[in-house]
């Protein structure tokens, strides 16, 4: 289980999931551009001392990123609002990868239909997202504890 961070555009989310990574032994992957100088002094302040314990990898591009997880075997797992199966319904396995959008944007429209499966967090008519910090630990917290019922 991973977690991937397309384009991330605020440094102290991206910190807090970072944290939220080392925490709970969730890789996490960082596909830029980013909407700032990608750096982990950058995130250090919500980060706090937790980055040097994150397994953390820098890709250059959603294509390159794409290559490499179809070639590991892994599962793209889309979390945007528009989805029509809510996080708690979908069925997680061990080589799932979370993918989370900017915080402006989202995910960009093509990876959110076709790119993998696509799950959202089931929130008030009319609002339209969560932080993505809350949401990667929200639907992370979710697939962790699918995982271990399974066992795996």
């Amino acid at each position: 289980m991973r977690l991937a961070l397309v384009e991330p555009d605020i440094a102290p989310n991206l910190g807090a999931i970072i944290r939220l990574g080392a925490c709970m032994g969730l890789p996490i992957d960082v596909i830029e551009p980013c909407g700032f100088p990608f750096s982990l002094h950058a995130v250090r302040r919500s980060a706090m001392d937790y980055a040097d314990h994150a397994d953390i990898t820098r890709h250059v591009s959603w294509q390159s990123y794409e290559t490499h997880a179809r070639t590991m075997g892994w599962r793209l797992v889309m979390v945007t609002p528009e989805a029509p199966v809510a996080y708690t319904a979908f069925a997680f396995s061990p080589d799932d990868v979370l993918v989370l959008g900017s915080e402006s944007v989202g995910l960009p429209a093509p990876l959110r239909t076709g790119a993998g499966p696509a799950i959202s967090i089931p929130m008030k008519h009319g609002l339209r997202s969560l932080n993505v910090a809350m949401a990667a630990a929200m639907v992370g917290g979710e697939a962790l504890r699918q995982m271990e019922l399974a066992g795996r």
